[in-house]
């Protein structure tokens, strides 16, 4: 799911219990390379809804969300920020992190 206003990305954190939103940039190879891998790594939490925004799209969000690097991956529980990874991910790391969280909430 892409979500190109500020708004859409209010209502997709504040309609889902946990939720992923993932920001890149369209300049951005690593954003591109890496995004495929989040998707697939979250085959395995069904319950977690995720959602792409291009910065370039919605750039007021930069600063809504504190977004100076791409990629940014905020993790969100009943609308608040638990979690944030940026600029080089480690699946494994992001995995564990989701893991431990996943656990609590569902």
């Amino acid at each position: 799911m892409v979500l190109s206003t500020l708004d859409s990305i209010k209502n997709f954190i504040k309609e889902n219990t946990m939720c992923i939103v993932y920001f890149s940039s369209e300049a951005c190879s690593v954003c591109h390379a890496l995004y495929p891998k989040i998707e697939e790594a979250l085959t395995n939490y069904p319950n977690i809804k995720l959602a792409k925004v291009e910065i370039t799209n919605v750039p007021e969000s930069a600063g809504e969300y504190s977004i100076f690097t791409f990629p940014t991956i905020l993790i969100f529980i009943d609308g608040k920020e638990i979690a944030r990874k940026s600029r080089i991910i480690s699946i494994d790391d992001f995995q564990a992190t989701v893991d431990k969280y996943y656990s609590l909430v569902f």
